[in-house]
């Protein structure tokens, strides 16, 4: 009797943190048909919301930590039971808790650097600005046509802010009056929120919501979409509203109109992977193959899993920051299937799925036979 009363307490526990739809599931299975993990290990989707029905969940199983909340079995659900939802809702019992299998504890660290600088690797927050330095981007002010929101990775990493430079270089190229945040900007918190810890996601997005109240903003252009998405879709829970367009969209806007030509050619087979949260989460798909199409020179060639079908990168829901052995890493799959397409550059539009692809890329025997860059990155190239 013991053992009753605590599973329907956890049961209940689910419910109130925003997992109730798991009740609606009659096990077909769908999810597990799906679920990109199982291309490279077995895992289960349909046990976990089983599992959460009875309130028998493992919170200290890593199997709840696995989701990369792709989109994917949502969207192929019969009973709309929104396993995304569920999932979170099971991190966040973990989170509150305390619990964190050893491939998992990274995400500590991390909300703890998004707590103290509001990035994920604790850089300081004074060099957000610091991937702009020479380029003579301004900071925002009232009246501008946008502000360009740029995102964590694309501010501090390394390999990432090439793709920022190429953004505004683009945007200043058609003359487009626009400005940063600078060290005001904080990370979206998207990632962290599907990682569980949902009163830091809140935090976040108060402190992002107050910079643009503050400076008058009214259009915000983003690369990642994750910053897209939050924006677009989870904002508007604090009742705020602001358009949020994504880089591809923009700059599609801008070619259209003739402020910006794309007439220096760009020699190569190219490939473009569709990130969950641009394509199956928002339903933007065609803006970035058209802008590639525009590109004189340009060969564009499709690979399998493309479009609502997309396969994953693997950096979805927080996993980006944890440890993920090779051997099931979706990136590897992606890579090859690239390879086998006879693409010389794997294009994409995501800083989480330019991050993997680079890791898998460096396994191949000739690193060198396959390039991978943002979207910003080939149209730069071709201005």
């Amino acid at each position: 009797m013991e053992n009753v009363a605590d599973y329907r307490e956890i049961r209940e526990l689910i419910r109130t943190t925003g997992g109730e739809a798991f009740q609606n599931c009659f096990q077909c299975g769908m999810c597990d048909v799906v679920c990109p993990w199982n291309r490279v290990r077995r895992f289960s989707m349909r046990k976990i919301v089983r599992q959460a029905a009875f309130g028998m969940t493992e919170i200290e199983n890593e199997e709840i930590w696995r989701c990369t909340t792709c989109g994917r079995c949502p969207q192929r659900c019969p009973r709309d039971v929104r396993q995304i939802d569920s999932g979170m809702a099971l991190r966040r019992l973990a989170t509150e808790y305390g619990v964190f299998p050893e491939n998992v504890r990274p995400v500590r660290a991390v909300s703890g650097n998004l707590s103290t600088q509001g990035n994920p690797f604790g850089e300081p927050r004074e060099d957000r600005a610091a991937w702009a330095e020479g380029l003579g981007v301004p900071a925002y002010e009232e009246g501008m046509e946008l502000l360009y929101f740029t995102g964590c990775y694309f501010a501090y990493d390394r390999r990432l802010r090439k793709v920022a430079v190429a953004t505004a270089k683009l945007l200043q190229k058609a003359g487009v009056r626009f400005g940063i945040l600078g060290e005001a900007e904080t990370c979206c918190g998207e990632s962290i929120r599907k990682a569980g810890d949902e009163e830091l996601f809140k935090r976040l997005a108060r402190q992002n919501i107050k910079a643009f109240i503050d400076r008058g903003v009214k259009r915000v252009l983003v690369n990642s979409p994750h910053c897209y998405h939050t924006f677009r879709n989870e904002y508007p829970e604090f009742m705020v509203h602001f358009e949020v367009v994504h880089v591809s969209e923009y700059l599609l806007e801008l070619v259209r109109e003739g402020r910006l030509e794309l007439g220096g050619g760009y020699a190569g087979r190219v490939t473009y992977h569709d990130p969950c949260y641009l394509g199956r989460h928002n339903g933007i798909f065609d803006p970035p193959r058209e802008l590639l199409r525009r590109v004189p020179g340009l060969e564009l060639v499709e690979m399998p899993d493309t479009g609502i079908d997309s396969l994953c990168c693997g950096g979805g829901g927080g996993r980006i920051w944890m440890d993920t052995p090779k051997a099931e890493r979706f990136s590897e799959l992606r890579v090859r299937q690239a390879l086998d397409a006879g693409a010389q550059v794997l294009v994409t539009a995501c800083p989480y799925c330019i991050a993997n692809f680079e890791d898998s890329r460096l396994g191949l025997d000739d690193e060198q036979s396959l390039e991978v860059k943002d979207l910003t990155e080939v149209l730069a190239e071709a201005l």
